[in-house]
C-alpha cells in the first residue's frame, strides 16, 4: 500500500493532556499510523480512518483546546471519531494543519484503487478486505518459467 503523508505531529494524551510529539504515517487504504519517531520502529497506535472518522477540524474550529508550548491555535488538528472519541494533534505550522485536514479527508472519503496488470483495469478493494496473493506453481521453481499468470490477487472479508 502506498504511502500518502508522513511526518511529525504533536498529540495530546487523553488523560493526562500531556503533549508528546510523534512521527505520523497515513497510508492510501486510510490507516493513520503513528511512532515514537520517524525510523518507525516502535508503533504507537494504528487507526482505520475510513471506518473511524467522521470530521477533522483545524486552527480556530478546534475550540477549547490549548496548543504545546510554541505553537499556535492555527497549528491545531481534531480528528473526530465515530464512537464520539477525538484525537487531538498539532502541526508544526498553520500550513501543515491544513494539507494534513485536506490529506485525512481524502483519506477518509477517496476509495482504494489496486491495477490489475492481467485484465489492464483497476479494483476497486472493498473498505474490509484483506488482500491475498495466489502464487502459479510453476513460477520460480526450475529457473525462469514463463507463465501467463504468476500472480492473481484476491479481495475477501473477514
Amino acid at each position: 500500500m502506498a504511502l500518502v503523508k508522513s511526518g511529525w505531529l504533536w498529540r495530546q494524551s487523553s488523560l493526562l493532556k500531556r503533549w508528546k510529539k510523534e512521527w505520523y504515517d497515513l497510508w492510501l487504504d486510510g490507516n493513520f499510523v503513528n511512532y515514537t519517531d520517524d525510523s518507525r520502529q516502535n508503533m504507537e497506535q494504528q487507526t482505520p480512518l475510513k471506518h473511524n472518522c467522521v470530521d477533522v477540524k483545524v486552527g480556530q474550529e478546534c475550540e477549547d483546546i490549548s496548543p504545546p508550548e510554541g505553537s499556535n491555535q492555527g497549528s491545531l488538528l481534531v480528528v473526530q471519531m465515530r464512537d464520539h472519541s477525538k484525537l487531538l494533534l498539532c502541526a508544526e505550522s498553520e500550513d501543515d494543519a491544513l494539507a494534513w485536514k485536506m490529506t485525512l479527508l481524502d483519506a477518509q472519503t477517496y476509495p482504494v484503487y489496486v491495477y490489475n496488470p492481467y485484465d489492464d483495469d483497476y479494483q476497486t478493494v472493498p473498505l474490509d478486505a484483506h488482500q491475498a496473493v495466489y502464487i502459479n506453481h510453476g513460477y520460480g521453481c526450475h529457473g525462469y518459467e514463463t507463465s501467463n499468470k504468476i500472480a492473481t490477487f484476491r479481495w475477501t472479508s473477514p
